[in-house]
């Protein structure tokens, strides 16, 4: 029987939650699979190596980054579930500042934390087989790779964006039909287009796709009523190192063109 194990690294264990609300399902599961580590849901840990290992959460300490390697020795297929262990979380705002400086401010003995200056994901580590984004990840997106590396078939993960998912559903385009800020044309598919089902703008949980124009974007926000500040708050949430390095390559390719869009 095909071992599974669940890991957690720094994360608020929201996707682990995905998966046990999976409920029948997870235990026809178990039925399939031995579960033999998983500590959000059981004190019961059997030993490596594990067939599946589903990793959540950031690398954010020095004990961190040796478990995860620990954890790839172990692992046939490693699997990052949710943005922290697929882009480092909300977390990753530490990446932009000093954390000497707010360690000394939040603690009345930093001396002793110990801690990495950077958030990052588990494939800044070590080799990633498959992620699942978002946050948290899509339900159904996690049981069908998991069935998917049980029948031993590729996990069917889209490449497109939520405006792809909003036109296969027949949802009607948010910003056109009612001038509503949405980030879907730069964002990763997986959530099923949730937030345009029920007239909100995507919020980019599922981080950038792969290929996003941010720079063409941002403008549009600014048309459809987000403030510069608001704008930047958008971006700067669970998936706060992709969409950085996104508008910094975008603006960088704006400046070389004389700025031109």
């Amino acid at each position: 029987m095909p071992s599974l194990a669940v890991w957690k690294f720094a994360s608020c264990d929201g996707c682990q939650l995905t998966l046990l609300d999976c409920e029948d399902e997870l235990l026809t599961l178990a039925e399939q699979v031995h579960i033999a580590a998983f500590a959000e849901a059981s004190s019961a840990m059997t030993g490596g190596p594990y067939d599946v290992s589903l990793v959540e959460g950031s690398i954010t300490t020095p004990a961190d980054e040796r478990r995860i390697r620990e954890v790839r020795e172990q692992s046939t297929v490693l699997v990052a579930i949710g943005a922290c262990a697929t882009a480092g979380g909300i977390q990753a705002l530490r990446n932009f500042a000093d954390v000497a400086e707010f360690t000394s401010v939040v603690y009345a003995r930093p001396d002793y934390i110990d801690t990495l200056a950077t958030s990052t994901p588990a494939s800044a580590h070590v080799t990633v087989d498959y992620e699942l984004r978002g946050c948290p990840i899509d339900r159904g997106q996690l049981l069908d790779t998991l069935a998917a590396l049980l029948v031993g078939r590729k996990p069917r993960l889209p490449a497109a964006t939520v405006c792809t998912e909003c036109k296969r559903s027949g949802v009607s385009c948010v910003t056109v039909a009612e001038g509503i800020a949405c980030l879907g044309p730069v964002t990763h598919a997986g959530c099923g287009a949730l937030c345009p089902r029920h007239h909100r703008g995507c919020y980019g949980c599922f981080g950038p796709m792969a290929t996003p124009n941010t720079g063409a974007m941002i403008p549009l926000l600014h048309r459809d009523g987000m403030s510069g500040g608001e704008v930047e708050r958008v971006f700067d949430t669970f998936n706060v190192t992709q969409f950085h390095s996104e508008r910094v390559h975008n603006e960088r390719l704006h400046d070389e063109r004389g700025g031109e869009r």
